[in-house]
């Protein structure tokens, strides 16, 4: 029985979920925008919503709890930065799933997990530089 057990197992041990949710939240923060299935991109918004809640406080101590978890620190950087800014007057919300359709393989529902601030036109531009 899984009473009072909260989240997706998404068919792994507990160690390589984490890790995969590390690598799925700095792929986030560095483009973004990143498509996965649908399950994924459900748990991985609560972890990229907790991130940017500790980029909005900013100080030293949210810095290395957001460290503690994001092992990049150009990505923890850019966090802080930038993104937190995109978000401080935003009380929540901070990313959208995009249902897409299934994967042609498995039929796996896929969906694209990004920031609400995302644009095509700010990533084109960033690229260009």
């Amino acid at each position: 029985m899984r009473h009072r057990k909260s989240g997706r197992r998404l068919g792994r041990t507990t160690s390589h979920k984490e890790a995969m949710f590390r690598n799925m939240v700095t792929s986030v923060f560095e483009h973004e925008r990143i498509v996965t299935t649908t399950p994924k991109a459900k748990e991985v918004r609560k972890v990229v919503d907790k991130m940017i809640t500790l980029a909005k406080r900013g100080d030293l101590h949210a810095k290395r709890q957001a460290l503690s978890f994001i092992r990049s620190r150009d990505i923890v950087a850019k966090l802080f930065d930038e993104i937190s800014g995109q978000f401080a007057d935003r009380n929540g919300g901070y990313t959208r799933i995009i249902q897409t359709g299934q994967r042609r393989g498995d039929a796996a529902p896929m969906a694209i997990l990004e920031l609400v601030t995302y644009s095509e036109n700010t990533v084109a531009e960033d690229t260009d530089n």
